[in-house]
């Protein structure tokens, strides 16, 4: 598998009413990390020809994330895709070296130009899975 990271610091504007990170910005964090992930690994080619769409969300929130605090995303593609759908895990760990947030997202694939689901290419899947 090819992991990638990236450091997120949490900004009065992810805090809610309990002053910590809101669960829909957790979920906003694992979209952002996930497709900046396809940015840096995918073909130009297949980043023109599909799109992602998330079918499902598992998360599991271990500890809570205060305004300022920094996190470090982690993500991979641990197996190889089955038809239109693969499964995304990510964790996000703070400064402590404690897991914050842990998650396993299951996304499918679509074709630009038809707007349908198609099996995810072997080509596509390779890099991620190298």
């Amino acid at each position: 598998m090819t992991p990638y990271t990236a450091t997120i610091t949490a900004g009065p504007e992810d805090i809610d009413i309990l002053g910590h990170v809101n669960n829909a910005v957790w979920v906003k964090w694992i979209q952002d990390v996930a497709v900046a992930h396809w940015h840096a690994i995918a073909a130009p080619e297949h980043d023109a020809a599909y799109i992602w769409v998330i079918t499902r969300h598992e998360i599991d929130y271990r500890a809570s994330v205060l305004e300022g605090e920094t996190v470090t995303a982690e993500t991979w593609v641990q197996e190889p895709p089955k038809g239109a759908r693969f499964n995304r895990y990510m964790k996000f760990t703070g400064a402590d070296g404690k897991v914050r947030v842990e998650a396993k997202t299951t996304w499918a694939i679509i074709d630009r130009a038809t707007g349908r689901l198609v099996r995810v290419p072997e080509e596509v899947a390779a890099p991620f899975l190298a």
